[in-house]
């Protein structure tokens, strides 16, 4: 279905695995709070998570929604104006996500899809994380010891990357009202400095093969094969060796 063909507005406290397998074509959103495993297997659709109208505390500085969030999500959206707890987009292969902080493990295991952070982190972020790219506001400039590095690199934001991410935090911004993600738009050119971008080495190796291939005339379905090839035989030499 095309997108927010089916649009549910939901008010209070969710149980467990609010909008889990929630199909493309439907928007689920909530005003109030929900326990673990949102969007678990989120599958195409849209969670928008958000505190109550008229509710008096900070949201990006409360926890919202539980852990273990988009578990094994696959296609889709989520806006999450607040805190969420552990595990954050664990295994997550192709969501688009932005949350206002997360406990420990955020990333993990993560392949694909962009997360953004509009706050801090738990440790261990992006264990395991081999694929995929996350973005994370560290105004306070220690984020990377909050961070596994076994798997990734820590670099500044390209435009292409600042274009990409502006574009999400105002999406955010749109659906939760969030005040947060407001300011963070009104003062972009100052901001845009504090984001990390969090890049998995594989995944960075295979898209500079692919942009390699696009220079040199291939299209994008042939440059994204003929880098999986590559990537795959430089694999294999160096198992080999």
């Amino acid at each position: 279905m095309p997108p927010d063909t089916i649009r549910l507005q939901f008010h209070g406290s969710a149980g467990q695995s609010f909008g889990a397998f929630l199909p493309r074509g439907m928007t689920l959103r909530l005003e109030g709070d929900a326990n673990d495993y949102v969007g678990k297997g989120l599958s195409g659709g849209k969670i928008v998570v958000y505190p109550p109208a008229g509710s008096t505390f900070i949201a990006e500085d409360n926890v919202i929604i539980g852990n273990v969030a988009l578990y094994g999500a696959t296609a889709g959206e989520a806006y999450i104006r607040g805190i969420a707890g552990e595990r954050f987009c664990v295994r997550n292969s192709g969501v688009n996500a932005v949350v206002e902080g997360v406990g420990d493990h955020g990333c993990e295991y993560m392949t694909n899809g962009r997360v953004v952070v509009l706050g801090m982190t738990g440790r261990n972020f992006a264990a395991g994380m081999s694929g995929g790219i996350a973005y994370v506001l560290d105004e306070v400039g220690d984020f990377g010891r909050r961070c596994n590095h076994e798997m990734v690199k820590l670099t500044s934001l390209t435009d292409e990357d600042s274009q990409e991410v502006r574009a999400l935090i105002r999406s955010h911004a749109e659906q939760t009202r969030s005040e947060h993600a407001w300011r963070i738009l009104a003062l972009w050119d100052e901001m845009r400095e504090r984001f990390v971008k969090v890049f998995p080495n594989d995944y960075r190796r295979v898209v500079e093969k692919q942009k390699r291939f696009k220079e040199a005339g291939l299209s994008e379905e042939e440059a994204a094969m003929a880098a999986f090839e590559e990537n795959a035989h430089d694999l294999a030499r160096a198992g080999g060796k």
